[in-house]
């Protein structure tokens, strides 16, 4: 597959190691690992923040072609905190460097000509009007591409109207349960039963799929009239930073592939415990442990 992934790169801080991240870029990267062409679209500063992720983002495989850097406005940062269970919590900084930018003509063109097959974005970035009119353009350019909408709430980065509009461009849609409780209160869906939440809210906006992540009580899927409830991967939490977004990709993978629900649920717990289980958002060797046969 082509993916466009457009969003946020930004050095997770946790207490002295900082740590490359973002939703948008740790899904790209776990995509490309997945065997897909990702174009991923964000924004630095000119800082040495910047310069050091365009280096690491390389370095982890990713095309940097479209990472443009933003005069300024400084490289994103998050100050992250874990509890004891490895759970998070997040402090981001803005405006940042992701939230102003811009694509030329030429980029855009380049893009369009990829003929890309999903349009990958989140709730954060889209906060920003500018970024907001760049997703809408490669929408709009784009229409034969699918939209993965990964709703991943951060505080002062949501509103109900922006999810709204959100979710009625996605094809397919990723939350955690605390979204989705969020969601049914907005939008009076049902809060009783995950499968009631997604089989009226896939109705209501239009969604071939959703996933809801649990935590360590694994997923719940709902794909087309299928509904799958996985169980979780019992493991050690290292810290839970970019396990939903490698949960994401290997959603995004299976889905692609035509498998069932089962079979998708139980690869994205998979990919996305491994990533829990170790430090940082995009740890090497994060699919060593799949079989590959769990991945054609």
């Amino acid at each position: 597959m082509k993916i466009i992934s457009v969003g946020e790169i930004l050095w997770d801080i946790i207490g002295q190691e900082e740590h490359l991240g973002g939703a948008p870029f740790n899904f790209a990267v776990q995509a490309s690992r997945l065997g897909h062409e990702v174009l991923f679209v964000s924004g630095v500063g000119d800082d040495a923040r910047g310069q050091r992720a365009v280096e690491q983002a390389q370095a982890l495989g990713l095309s940097t072609d479209y990472i443009k850097k933003v005069m300024g406005f400084p490289t994103g940062i998050a100050m992250v905190d874990l509890d004891a269970d490895g759970q998070l919590s997040f402090q981001v900084q803005r405006p940042a460097a992701y939230d102003r930018v811009a694509l030329t003509e030429q980029d855009i063109i380049a893009i369009t000509g990829q003929q890309p097959d999903w349009i990958y974005f989140g709730t954060l970035q889209q906060t920003s009007s500018s970024a907001r009119e760049l997703t809408e353009r490669l929408i709009n350019n784009n229409p034969r591409a699918r939209r993965f909408y990964d709703v991943n709430l951060r505080p002062d980065g949501y509103n109900p109207t922006l999810v709204e509009e959100l979710s009625l461009q996605a094809t397919v849609l990723k939350l955690n349960e605390f979204e989705a409780n969020t969601m049914a209160r907005w939008f009076n869906l049902p809060v009783d039963s995950i499968e009631d939440f997604c089989r009226q809210a896939a109705g209501r906006f239009g969604w071939q799929a959703v996933a809801v992540t649990r935590g360590a009580d694994g997923c719940a899927l709902f794909m087309g009239d299928a509904f799958h409830e996985s169980p979780g991967v019992r493991i050690q939490v290292a810290d839970a930073v970019g396990a939903g977004d490698a949960f994401s990709a290997a959603f995004l993978h299976g889905l692609s592939a035509d498998w069932p629900a089962a079979r998708v649920a139980d690869f994205a717990n998979q990919v996305g415990a491994i990533v829990a289980g170790r430090p940082g958002a995009t740890p090497d060797g994060t699919l060593d442990d799949i079989q590959p046969a769990a991945m054609e």
